[in-house]
């Protein structure tokens, strides 16, 4: 008799687009033949009612209990979206998978940049699309807004914002597309590494693992890899708004990386291309380039 098939537990947060991610995963591991099971677990973030993430911590808010979960073995998997995930595992975990990715890009809700008046309110949650639409736009008010998707979506509909700032896959996923006003290219708002990608987190070693790693899809990898290169050799958890962009073609990729001071309007960019499979160095290069060019300065505020 062949052996039963395990039912893998995917470990996720209660929201409404964790939870489209983590079905999405099952319906994938479904296809390749597994039975799964999800179990909501509550996270640091998700107790947080304050404006700025990023003064509460920012990254590993949304992950350090699913991780533990994990490593305690309460949980076989994790899907993650690999923006809100520090660039480094914890000792024992791997990111067994990152599937194809969806839109990495970011996108305004309510009207179009050049159609929004002088003066108009901008809700964002990310110092990064701020500081950016700050030099796109210096005229308009940018204000931080807190809640999920559907929250920050209501706040606009009532006239609280003007318009928002929201990751594009994000509204996508959850069927709010006709949303978009606008997505804006890498050039305009560089995306923060990894959006639009999920993760896939397993523990170092086992049966999941294996079976996880089906779900990967190369060139989405390669790209988030060289991405999240680029953070990493800015120290991880950098203060500073840090985005970036890999473009895969072949094995060929074009990856662009860019650093923006957060209290005024001075912007660095750094591009480079080369073999895919150098996804890693290729983002260390960016990151070395962002530096030599003044990264760790800019964390200086203008006198």
């Amino acid at each position: 008799m062949m052996a039963a098939q395990p039912t893998l537990t995917i470990g996720s947060r209660g929201s409404q687009l964790a939870l489209w991610q983590a079905h999405y995963i099952a319906g994938q591991l479904a296809e390749a033949g597994f039975d799964t099971r999800i179990e909501i677990i509550k996270t640091t973030g998700d107790h947080l009612q304050t404006a700025s993430l990023t003064q509460a911590g920012g990254k590993g808010l949304f992950t350090k209990e699913i991780e533990e979960a994990l490593l305690a073995g309460h949980i076989d998997l994790a899907v993650h979206s690999l923006k809100d995930l520090p660039t480094e595992s914890p000792e024992g975990l791997t990111i067994a998978a990152v599937p194809l990715r969806a839109s990495p890009f970011d996108a305004i809700v309510g009207e179009r940049l050049a159609e929004l008046e002088r003066g108009a309110r901008v809700g964002t949650s990310s110092p990064r699309r701020g500081a950016q639409l700050r030099i796109l736009r210096p005229d308009l008010r940018i204000e931080p807004i807190r809640g999920n998707v559907d929250t920050r979506l209501k706040k606009q509909h009532s006239g609280e914002f003007d318009a928002i700032l929201l990751a594009a896959a994000g509204l996508e996923r959850l069927g709010l597309g006709d949303e978009i006003a606008e997505v804006f290219e890498p050039d305009q708002i560089c995306p923060a590494p990894g959006q639009g990608a999920l993760g896939v987190q397993t523990r170092d070693h086992g049966e999941a693992l294996e079976i996880c790693k089906l779900l990967n899809h190369e060139s989405s990898n390669q790209a988030v890899r060289a991405e999240r290169s680029v953070l990493a050799g800015l120290g991880g958890g950098c203060q500073l708004p840090v985005g970036a962009f890999a473009l895969v073609g072949g094995d060929t990729m074009t990856i662009s990386g860019i650093v923006v001071a957060p209290d005024r309007p001075l912007l660095i960019r750094s591009q480079t291309t080369g073999k895919a499979r150098n996804a890693e160095d290729l983002g260390k290069w960016i990151a070395d380039d962002l530096l030599w060019q003044g990264a760790e300065e800019m964390l200086v505020p203008e006198k």
